[in-house]
């Protein structure tokens, strides 16, 4: 249905995924794992992605289901499907590869993905990100990217609740 492009950057499997990422580490490519809910994507998304897409060759972006959303953020959440968040950000031209994850958290992906880099927003410690002693044991870099001040989803859905 839309842009091969985009078709082809979508993942439906992880094994599908991990198959992906043997290939690009063939040839040396360094990919970068981040993962999030990007309900409303905006400029601090934008920001945080690119910091991200910056740290290596691939970047693999694990997208939370409208279920888990629901579970993290109540149940107004989230404004935007799961199949419209995938579509936007399998769109952006430095992200090669989005996936749905449904539990909690994607440590079952990283550790089938075996990412090089695992990289989380600025409200994270490397000690409180899911799946980072994963990669660091693999000798992998952990990487906490500072937000971009004044831009979030819930600011967003407020002032458009307020108007």
């Amino acid at each position: 249905m839309w842009n091969q492009i985009v078709n082809d950057k979508i993942f439906s499997s992880s094994d599908d995924l991990a198959k992906q990422v043997t290939k690009w580490n063939i040839f040396n490519e360094k990919v970068v794992f981040t993962n999030g809910c990007f309900d409303i994507l905006h400029m601090g998304h934008i920001d945080y992605l690119c910091k991200a897409a910056d740290l290596g060759d691939r970047l693999i972006i694990a997208v939370n289901t409208d279920a888990s959303v629901s579970k993290l953020k109540g149940p107004s959440r989230p404004v935007i499907h799961e199949d419209t968040r995938l579509i936007k950000l399998a769109a952006l031209a430095f992200v090669d590869a989005v996936i749905l994850f449904d539990e909690e958290t994607p440590l079952e992906l990283i550790t089938k993905v075996k990412p090089q880099v695992l990289a989380k927003g600025g409200d994270y410690t490397v000690e409180t990100i899911v799946g980072a002693d994963e990669v660091l044991k693999r000798n992998g870099l952990v990487e906490v990217i500072p937000f971009l001040a004044g831009h979030s989803s819930t600011a967003i859905i407020d002032r458009i609740k307020e108007a």
